[in-house]
């Protein structure tokens, strides 16, 4: 036995000094900096489909939290959220995020991609860092969805992608991502809490708020009621997928083959949405008694946003306790929005808008360089707050002008009667849940208006 594992010893030495000259020869032929383009490309187009799985996430958690009257609704906002979403960015996004500044604040070239290159003598190619940075101008959109679900008009919905992909979320990324003043400034967001989050959350606020409260939510007395979703499955998977699409959110964020940096960034990742979920679940254990499994949900999500401004310069812990405060602040804000009387179906507000802000000014708090914590210091965080500062300012004002404009015009709200019988026969022609207007076993295959009794008018406080 010895005599054999020695020949094969021996064997393996002479056949791999043999393949030395060849292996070279080989090197010498091969293409390496093509190489290196295709490796980064091929890690890019997997960042860019669990990026696009998260709107799958997207479409489950809105569908679970609203009403069965309403899912088909959600369903087609979130289709055309993520289509008309790339045309417009493809169209005109992309050239006012990255394309020649003008006083750091708007790009004007590169319209239609005109910029795109193909990638010679480039490590990233324009075309696949155009198709990874459309799925966050979608996300950006599609928070809003949620928050002003089961009674804005379908139309205007879509008046408010277009909007918020073509110039509100381009501008507030080319004054970072794009080397504007945010970027000269100092200002650091590497995967988007304010530039993503906070974007999309003023925005849903501002929406839900000037769109006004669904029917039934307040009582005379003016406190919120509850109204239930109709399948905390659905909001469980959408969580679940939208957890699994943040490791290419913040995993393709970090733009290189940096095998360390990248598992730091998947593990502080991990380490906040996990928090997040936790606290939420243990606080409402603690204040109602009862573990909220939707508010868990919202936990989850709340940890990540948390994490995604930092997650390649924070540690493990301080990932970990941003994603606990994240948990804990979401219930809270949730909680206090509604007290306000802004009706935000899914608490898109309190998850994208409160928590980015927390996540932004994170960065400034729990920085470490070389491994040692230092804070960032008074002059980062002073940064991050003028970043957190100028995007609310930008996107408040600018979605407040769209939907003031929209509710004037008339072209915002569905009538009274639609929001009662529900925005799927009304809005597209047929019920997410057919047997909710013509029974079970029906073999109907659409809506026709007048050839079924409408549905009993109900309250929007009731869970159908």
């Amino acid at each position: 036995m010895k005599r054999l594992l020695k020949l094969g010893v021996v064997t393996a030495t002479l056949m791999m000094a043999s393949a030395v000259p060849a292996f070279a020869q080989i090197e010498d032929t091969v293409d390496l900096e093509a190489l290196n383009v295709f490796v980064m490309t091929l890690y890019l187009v997997v960042a860019t489909g669990l990026v696009f799985m998260m709107h799958a996430g997207f479409s489950m958690l809105e569908a679970g939290l609203s009403r069965q009257k309403n899912v088909a609704n959600i369903i087609g906002k979130n289709l055309l959220t993520i289509t008309l979403g790339i045309v417009t960015y493809y169209a005109v996004g992309w050239a006012v995020m990255y394309g020649d500044l003008v006083g750091g604040f708007i790009g004007t070239s590169g319209f239609f991609l005109s910029d795109a290159t193909g990638g010679a003598g480039e490590l990233i190619t324009t075309e696949i860092d155009f198709a990874f940075q459309a799925m966050f101008a979608a996300t950006a959109a599609t928070i809003v969805s949620g928050a002003v679900a089961e009674r804005i008009k379908f139309g205007s919905y879509l008046v408010v992608v277009v909007a918020l992909t073509a110039l509100i979320y381009p501008v507030v990324g080319a004054w970072q991502w794009g080397g504007g003043w945010l970027d000269e400034l100092g200002f650091y967001d590497f995967a988007g809490s304010t530039i993503v989050h906070l974007t999309g959350g003023v925005a849903a606020f501002v929406g839900a708020a000037i769109l006004g409260p669904r029917l039934g939510k307040y009582g005379k007395d003016g406190k919120p009621r509850a109204i239930p979703g109709h399948n905390i499955a659905f909001v469980s998977l959408g969580t679940l997928l939208l957890f699994f699409g943040w490791f290419g959110f913040n995993g393709g964020s970090v733009l290189e083959l940096d095998g360390p940096l990248l598992g730091h960034v998947i593990v502080t990742t991990s380490l906040a949405g996990a928090g997040g979920g936790l606290a939420a679940a243990f606080y409402t254990r603690l204040k109602n008694g009862k573990f909220d499994v939707a508010m868990t949900a919202n936990g989850i999500l709340a940890g990540l946003v948390g994490v995604t401004a930092g997650p390649d310069v924070i540690s493990h812990l301080m990932a970990l306790l941003v994603g606990l405060i994240a948990g804990v602040l979401v219930a809270v804000s949730v909680a206090a929005i509604d007290r306000a009387g802004i009706d935000d179906v899914v608490g898109a507000a309190s998850v994208h808008g409160v928590c980015g802000v927390l996540g932004t000014l994170w960065v400034g708090l729990a920085h470490v360089e070389d491994g040692l914590f230092y804070g960032g210091g008074a002059a980062q965080l002073g940064y991050q707050a003028v970043g957190v500062v100028a995007t609310i300012a930008w996107v408040g004002i600018t979605t407040g002008v769209l939907f003031t404009a929209l509710k004037a015009a008339g072209f915002l709200r569905v009538p009274e009667q639609e929001e009662i019988e529900g925005l799927d026969v009304h809005e597209h022609g047929v019920p997410g849940y057919p047997e909710l207007v013509y029974g079970a076993g029906s073999s109907s295959s659409g809506y026709v208006p007048g050839a079924a009794a409408a549905p009993a008018p109900r309250t929007a406080a009731t869970s159908d």
